[in-house]
């Protein structure tokens, strides 16, 4: 005969029992594999929070340090130079530099360009005039030649100089460019065989680049630079003026 196996009957009470196990296993599957979906998305925006929110400790410090540039430009800025943030932005400035008297480019009201790089003052900033100008040592691009806006050992740039003695520096290697290290080598050559060739060419520059044609305006929103070019510019650098030591550094150009 064929063995059927020992059967044990099963009464309706442990039957529902083990039904009611079932249920409460699954249910408790269900609500921890919830609480595991819970932690992940909390990790989730955790890290997505410190990762909008993290600021890196150079971009806290070059903040802090345009505040105090900024503040001191509006406050006490130098003779013929202004400087304010392009649309509020921290890394992107404009500048003015009125034109030197007796200078070529007397009259003239020229605008530069400033970007911050993200570890300055560790590193120069870097400025281009947006203004064209005739001069041995800033090309047709607007790009400068000068130690102060390289690092060493080619430049002289360090963290201690600032916004305002770069300008001041490059206002001075306006009034005095540097023809034996040029960018414009014909302009150069011009300014140290020809100079009257070259002043005559750079005082047409000023006057078709830069020169302003709305003088008849009003004096409605005007520049610091522009109210200082209406009155005339004349008198010696007070606050801010290099020291002549440092400006024979800074005047410097390219190797």
């Amino acid at each position: 005969m064929q063995d059927q196996g020992l059967q044990i009957p099963v009464s309706p009470a442990n039957e529902a029992i083990s039904r009611s196990n079932a249920r409460i296993f699954r249910k408790g599957e269900g609500e921890r594999r919830s609480l595991v979906g819970f932690g992940t998305n909390v990790l989730n925006i955790r890290k997505h929070t410190s990762d909008v929110l993290t600021v890196s400790p150079e971009s806290m410090q070059r903040s802090s340090r345009l505040k105090r540039e900024l503040h001191l430009l509006s406050t006490e800025p130098a003779p013929g130079i202004s400087c304010w943030q392009n649309d509020g932005r921290v890394d992107d400035l404009r500048a003015q530099i009125v034109g030197g008297v007796s200078t070529p480019y007397e009259g003239g009201l020229f605008t530069l360009e400033i970007v911050l790089p993200e570890r300055y003052p560790f590193e120069p900033p870097k400025m281009r005039f947006l203004t064209p100008i005739y001069h041995p040592n800033i090309d047709s691009a607007g790009r400068i030649c000068l130690d102060a806006l390289k690092l060493p050992p080619k430049g002289a740039w360090r963290p201690s100089l600032n916004i305002s003695t770069v300008l001041t520096s490059i206002q001075l290697l306006m009034a005095e460019p540097n023809p034996d290290d040029p960018l414009m080598a014909d302009i150069s050559s011009e300014y140290k065989y020809n100079k009257p060739v070259y002043l005559e060419k750079a005082r047409q520059w000023t006057e078709k680049h830069a020169i302003q044609r709305n003088q008849g305006l009003g004096d409605l929103d005007k520049s610091p630079c522009e109210d200082e070019l209406s009155k005339g510019l004349a008198g010696p650098r007070k606050r801010g003026a290099l020291d002549t030591g440092e400006e024979e550094e800074l005047k410097k150009t390219c190797v």
